[in-house]
């Protein structure tokens, strides 16, 4: 590739100042959609085009993606292979020096990183060791103050009790020639502390070095680069889009940036390429009711596009009902794909009235950034119950609760049954049936009662179930029988909020069934429909019948780094963003950075709803909406009066329409 070449015609002329000032102290100050890793790239291909040896130059960003996505670019753009040059995440960059140098602090280089169970567990065993009861701490708090107090987060004096297991935990990593996450950045430090000439040694090899989303670093990440950088340093960032404190994060990492580093050029980066004027008039008269940032305005080159429509549903299910209804018009009228939609929430726990609105409008969807309501364990066990009682020779379903909650049916009488299962070519039920009429029992007599038990249960609801109405009835009966709430307690027995949001779970989920059965569309109201209704959507393994993908249902957070021609804001109410707990911790900055992330999502269409009213604990509560939505430019608005309670109704040609695909995705599922 030509030096000349390299610089396209097409980056503007602040991106071409960042690409090509590549002695000193840069900050990039990236706007959202500005071409953040276009920058990035060509910065590093143009370095490398002017001599600078690969070894010299180290890029860190947060996750394997960006890394690998940066690195793939840049061959693209030089044709080089790369092997020499140091591009990845913090943690990587971590074990990659540790894996040459823990030797000076007693490890071995073969050293064992610990994950989250295996660091859970060790902890267990300290508190053992200490006297105290694992099964009554809260192993994940203790984590979180053994992290804090690693990186220097929070001191002994939040609480002293846990001190003497932290000792212990971290003799025990020492002992095992094992790490945690925590150390991958922390035991760097320490090597160049105590060993100067290590230190040294990276500072002289790294002489240009590159940061990714700045404004995500933490305090130890700042401390790690301010330690090997010299004088070439480059960070790109956006504090409007800081929205990681509570892992770490310090937008701040910015203005300490220019102080520890004087000379600092500061570029900014404010052409958007991603979203149309009106969207961005939107977020930047939100954004720009933050104090303490750096100033910039955001503007598009993609004509003024169509205004952003807010609606007030009277409900969590009206609101539920009208993105369903929205994406299925849109989708049909301007012929975009399922996955051109992304629905954005501040809270992953807003996404169930969603979910059973798509289920209802057979649209295939995603959920990123939390689990899917039917993915929960506790309404997966449910379900499992209803397709044994549906079908008894499901085989994967029937493992999964033969012995949840637990009934005393242990590993050794399934493998028995699995074992009769196999001889005679059945299903695991046919396998239990043979057993049970069977002259000479494989069952001793402890395990019997258990095992026969369990089958008269199936099949008693089999008979209440199966081709009968009152389907809801049958399922909160089905729960209580197994005595799921016990169950819970028991697994959660020092969580009880856990315990009682899970089982909060399964009763929204019987709703959901009686909802489904007292609606007038419903013409089969049964556990078969039900369930086919279920899995039709839910089948991850699939895709809709065009191979177009699914809508994405996203907490905000999970979304940040993701576009979509179409963006729905659900749940933009007071007390859910801000989120009530933000604002008690006096986060109201950091919470419409959220919004301003969520708002730069879309790129030609932006629907926000702020419900009048929303369940909370099985109650009706009258809602307020976000303060945020008065701060966008009312010239950029289109409100819809908040009387208007349902979505407009289906002309006969859309009726037609929409009968025609669901057909069509009814046939090719079941070729």
């Amino acid at each position: 590739m030509n030096k000349s070449n390299l610089i396209h015609a097409d980056l503007n002329d602040p991106q071409k100042q960042a690409v090509t000032t590549i002695e000193g102290p840069l900050l990039i100050i990236a706007g959202a959609g500005s071409g953040k890793t276009r920058v990035i790239t060509y910065r590093i291909a143009f370095m490398l085009e002017h001599g600078i040896k690969q070894s010299a130059i180290l890029a860190l960003t947060f996750t394997n993606k960006a890394a690998r996505e940066m690195e793939t670019r840049v061959k693209e753009l030089t044709g080089k292979k790369l092997q020499n040059l140091t591009v990845s995440t913090f943690h990587a960059f971590g074990v990659k020096i540790l894996r040459k140098e823990i030797e000076a602090l007693g490890y071995t280089a073969n050293f064992s990183i610990y994950d989250e169970t295996d660091r859970t567990e060790l902890i267990k065993e300290c508190l053992r060791e200490c006297s105290l009861p694992a099964e009554k701490a809260d192993l994940y708090t203790v984590g979180q103050l053994f992290s804090h107090v690693k990186v220097n987060k929070a001191p002994w004096d939040a609480d002293i009790r846990y001190k003497k297991v932290f000792e212990i935990y971290q003799s025990s990593l020492h002992l095992y020639n094992a790490l945690d996450f925590d150390d991958l950045l922390v035991l760097p430090l320490v090597l160049f502390e105590q060993f100067p000439e290590v230190k040294k040694k990276y500072r002289e090899r790294y002489c240009y070095i590159m940061i990714d989303e700045f404004q995500d670093t933490s305090r130890i990440q700042y401390q790690l680069m301010q330690t090997l950088a010299s004088r070439n340093i480059c960070v790109v960032g956006d504090d409007d889009q800081s929205i990681y404190s509570w892992r770490g994060a310090n937008y701040e990492n910015i203005l300490r940036f220019e102080q520890d580093f004087p000379g600092t050029l500061e570029i900014k980066l404010e052409q958007n390429y991603r979203s149309s004027t009106a969207i961005l008039d939107a977020a930047n008269g939100v954004i720009a009711h933050n104090t303490n940032r750096k100033i910039k305005t955001l503007w598009s080159g993609n004509g003024e596009g169509k205004p952003i429509e807010l609606f007030y549903p009277e409900d969590d299910n009206a609101e539920a009902e009208l993105i369903a209804d929205k994406i299925r018009s849109i989708r049909l009228h301007e012929r975009r794909t399922y996955d051109d939609f992304g629905v954005l929430l501040r809270t992953n726990f807003l996404s169930r009235p969603i979910e059973e609105a798509f289920l209802a409008a057979n649209i295939p969807y995603r959920v990123s950034g939390g689990q899917s309501f039917f993915a929960r364990k506790e309404i997966k066990d449910v379900l499992s119950y209803l397709r044994i009682i549906a079908n008894p020779r499901d085989d994967v379903n029937l493992l999964r609760i033969v012995n949840t909650p637990r009934r005393g049916i242990g590993k050794t009488t399934i493998a028995g049954i699995t074992e009769v299962a196999r001889k005679n070519h059945s299903s695991l039920w046919d396998a239990l049936e043979r057993i049970r009429y069977a002259h000479d029992s494989l069952f001793q007599d402890a395990g019997k009662k258990e095992v026969y038990d369990f089958m008269a249960l199936i099949e008693a609801f089999r008979e209440t179930m199966i081709g009968k109405r009152g389907l809801a009835g049958q399922v909160k009966q089905l729960v209580d029988a197994i005595d799921y709430w016990a169950y819970l307690v028991g697994e959660h027995h020092n969580e009880e909020k856990t315990a009682r949001r899970k089982y909060a779970n399964i009763e929204y989920f019987v709703q959901m069934i009686e909802l489904w059965e007292k609606d007038p569309d419903t013409a089969e109201p049964t556990l078969f429909a039900y369930l086919n209704r279920i899995s039709l959507i839910t089948n991850d393994s699939r895709d809709d019948e065009s191979g177009k993908g699914k809508v994405n249902i996203s907490t905000i957070h999970a979304a940040k780094g993701l576009e979509f021609p179409v963006v729905f804001i659900a749940g933009a109410e007071d007390g859910i963003i801000p989120h009530t707990r933000s604002l008690e911790e006096g986060d109201i900055e950091e919470e419409r950075r959220l919004f301003y992330v969520a708002i730069t999502r879309a790129q030609d269409k932006l629907f926000i709803s702020s419900c009048q009213a929303r369940r909370h604990q099985h109650q009706s509560v009258i809602t307020v909406e976000s303060p945020f939505l008065s701060e966008i430019p009312s010239h950029v608005m289109e409100i819809h009066d908040p009387k208007e309670t349902e979505a407009e109704s289906e002309t006969p040609e859309e009726t037609e329409r929409n009968a025609q695909e669901y057909f069509a995705m009814m046939k090719s599922r079941f070729k």
